[in-house]
């Protein structure tokens, strides 16, 4: 299952082996998707880049007929590319580019549900720059811009039985862009315990794109090829995380995320011309609202080894009224284990 949605958290290897657990403290440029308030701490010029891949895999199991279908094996490498620096002791500023929404699932054109879904893929870009400011000597505040770019395949079969004749494919595909904003802040309350708290503001993105059909011949004036547009507004996210460093050489943090998935109450497609006599194509999802918590611990054993460790647990965003095999999402338990290696001026 997909948690989160179809949200993305792989924003850093070294911020994912602590379960993402990294609001309140930070050592890397990928703060400036986490908090972006931390990047006051970094020092000079620093650049970060990295990419997960992701295999992921599910399987359905007929109630009905006993069948058990799979997703076909495919890959997804959601990157990363991060820089800041620090100008003076009061103000810093960073870029990021990332994906922070999006994979797929491929079912094949022939399994039980390919009237609902076969092939379903979103993919964006997150241009993120941000700018961070001192305020006290305990007190950082950032804000920043996010420009997203949006790409999006949808296909499915339509069931063809009642004229007598095999199914015929479907396929939308579009894309959009929308505005939005991030925000941060990181309080030091002693040289042991740091709060931080992020935000990152809903995307409403306009999709203009292509529905396609795959047909026996003689229906073409019945599913026409049409152009087509939907909204798709992506949730709200915030972030609070507490950071204790107050036992030698070990940094524990431990925090909350909402996502606000109640934006993503059903998937609306206008199109230019009627197909099978309709001009409108709308997908009940009223998704909700979802908590996760999550635990890291970093622990520095010299000046080049740490050791990472972490738990995060998710909530499910998707009701079972609405649950469809386009996102499968489920209640997640992400447990983590990773390292951060320095060699002089580069770390992996």
């Amino acid at each position: 299952a997909y948690g989160s949605g179809f949200a993305i958290y792989t924003q850093g290897a070294s911020a994912l082996g602590q379960a993402d657990a990294v609001i309140a403290h930070t050592d890397n440029p990928s703060a400036i998707f986490f908090n972006p308030a931390l990047i006051n701490k970094l020092e000079g010029t620093q650049i970060e880049a990295g990419t997960t891949l992701l295999f992921p895999s599910q399987e359905f199991k007929s109630d009905i007929t006993g069948n058990t279908f799979s997703t076909e094996n495919d890959v997804f490498y959601p990157s990363t590319l991060f820089v800041t620096h620090k100008f003076n002791d009061k103000v810093s500023a960073g870029l990021g580019v990332f994906n922070s929404f999006g994979l797929g699932t491929d079912w094949g054109n022939s399994w039980e549900g390919r009237y609902v879904a076969t092939n379903s893929e979103l993919q964006t870009f997150n241009i993120n720059p941000v700018a961070s400011y001192q305020i006290t000597p305990n007190i950082a505040f950032a804000a920043g811009v996010d420009f997203l770019l949006l790409d999006t395949t949808l296909e499915k079969q339509i069931n063809l039985s009642p004229y007598g004749i095999s199914d015929a494919g479907q396929k939308f595909e579009g894309d959009g862009s929308g505005i939005g904003y991030n925000l941060g802040i990181l309080y030091d309350i002693n040289k042991d315990i740091s709060l931080g708290v992020s935000y990152r503001s809903e995307i409403k993105v306009d999709i203009d794109g292509d529905a396609t059909f795959d047909l026996p011949a003689g229906l073409s004036t019945l599913f026409p090829n049409t152009r087509g547009n939907a909204d798709l507004t992506l949730p709200q996210q915030a972030h609070m995380g507490i950071c204790y460093k107050g036992i030698d050489s070990l940094i524990l943090e431990t925090g909350l995320r909402w996502e606000g998935w109640s934006s993503f109450k059903e998937l609306k497609i206008d199109l230019d011309e009627p197909i099978a006599g309709s001009t409108t194509s709308i997908t009940e999802k009223d998704w909700k609202d979802t908590y996760s918590m999550n635990l890291g611990a970093k622990y520095q054993f010299n000046k080049t080894f740490a050791l990472l460790a972490g738990y995060l647990y998710g909530g499910n965003p998707i009701p079972d009224k609405t649950f469809d095999p386009i996102v499968p999402d489920s209640n997640t338990h992400l447990f983590t284990i990773g390292t951060d290696i320095q060699y002089k001026k580069i770390r992996i």
